[in-house]
């Protein structure tokens, strides 16, 4: 059963795009700094603990974003990618260490081993699925020990590394925490042994908490202790009926063109069990989305990665959580479409249900009485109602 203390909400930064439709460029918005800036400044104002930042060929790179988003926040945490075979570890190192010094620690680290074979390909990395997997292996013991201690040594199969240096030290210790998700066997052996908080995408309670157990399992027999988030879209309105009418919407303008040419890169350009498991939950099939009690696959008809939404008002989808809270999830990544707008709403509609801080709850709006909008004004936007009316 959950703890009964808040879940840690963080936010999304769309890196390759943002919109009102899925599968159509009819109100696109580009990745624009100063949209990015928009959103990561209104996720910091409102509560959020942090935001993920994406990566892939389609996304502004993760680490220079966080460094353009940490001066135009104050409290926002920042959960970058990092890819092993990318680049070293002795270089991904140095990257982690100065934007966590530049940040004042707030640096969280996302590690992305698989995905789409097309990019890995581009990227340089042939090797197959559960190779990839003692790869990092190899690249995470040079990266901790260089994060944790300034230098490490290794003559590994993959990783060869003599005397590597690190100059300056994170201001986390031994470093900043390590995010991971991966629903292969072989993807949770490796976050059993070397991750802090393993992430599974937004399956049904049921398979999450089978999952959760899985792990939990596997890092107990190494003697360590692993803590566990969700990552899942958002469509929150004031009542179930509105956000139903919502989640239509976002796919009203979706061709089937799309869905089949989705179907292709995720079935048969694709290694991932994860990205499997997910479309899976509907196969393709519209008229097959609400996967379990208002969580709806809609969005991975055509979007790779997360694809479900909870979907309902503040008080239903508070209910959800609680359900994925039951299973052992104390985090949860969010986003919504468009995001700007939807990082209000999480907040201002969700956020109360769930007994999370918001700017509401840091200012006094008046010295006594209640106080409603009244539209601005010359007199001022708000006037005095009696606490008997």
């Amino acid at each position: 059963m959950s703890s009964g203390k808040p879940i840690d909400f963080l936010w999304f930064i769309p890196t390759s795009g943002d919109g009102t439709y899925l599968g159509t460029s009819d109100l696109a918005r580009p990745a624009d700094p100063a949209y990015l800036k928009e959103i990561a400044v209104a996720a910091d104002r409102l509560g959020y603990s942090g935001v993920l930042i994406p990566t892939g060929v389609a996304c502004e790179e993760s680490f220079i974003t966080a460094a353009a988003l940490a001066p135009v926040t104050e409290r926002l945490k920042f959960l970058v990618a990092v890819r092993p075979g990318v680049a070293s570890p002795a270089y991904y190192a140095r990257l982690a260490s100065s934007l966590d010094r530049f940040s004042h620690g707030r640096l969280l680290l996302n590690v992305v081993v698989g995905g789409s074979a097309q990019e890995l390909a581009g990227d340089g990395i042939f090797l197959p699925h559960d190779e990839r997997y003692a790869h990092a292996e190899e690249f995470f013991k040079v990266f901790n020990e260089l994060l944790a201690q300034g230098h490490s040594t290794l003559d590994g199969k993959y990783i060869k590394a003599t005397n590597a240096q690190l100059g300056l030290p994170p201001i986390q210790s031994p470093r900043p925490p390590l995010y991971f998700g991966g629903s292969s066997d072989s993807g949770i052996e490796f976050a059993a042994e070397h991750m802090d908080k393993y992430l599974t995408w937004g399956e049904t309670p049921a398979q999450v908490g089978e999952k959760v157990e899985r792990v939990r399992k596997a890092a107990a027999a190494r003697g360590r202790k692993v803590s566990f988030g969700i990552r899942l879209h958002f469509i929150v309105r004031e009542t179930d009926e509105e956000a139903w009418a919502a989640a239509d919407k976002l796919i009203s303008k979706l061709p089937d063109a799309a869905i089949e040419a989705a179907r292709e890169r995720f079935t048969k350009q694709n290694d991932s069990v994860g990205q499997t498991r997910m479309w899976e939950l509907h196969g393709g099939r519209r008229d097959k989305l609400e996967v379990s009690p208002n969580l709806w696959a809609g969005i991975g008809l055509v979007r790779s990665g997360a694809g479900t939404a909870l979907v309902g008002s503040p008080k239903t989808v508070a209910q959800r959580l609680r359900e994925y809270q039951d299973v052992g999830i104390d985090t949860v990544i969010g986003s919504g479409y468009p995001h700007l707008e939807e990082t209000y709403r999480v907040a201002e509609l969700l956020f109360p249900e769930l007994g999370l801080d918001t700017p509401h709850h840091r200012l006094r709006t008046s010295f006594s009485d209640s106080q409603v909008f009244g539209g601005g004004g010359h007199g001022g936007n708000l006037r005095v109602v009696s606490s008997t009316s």
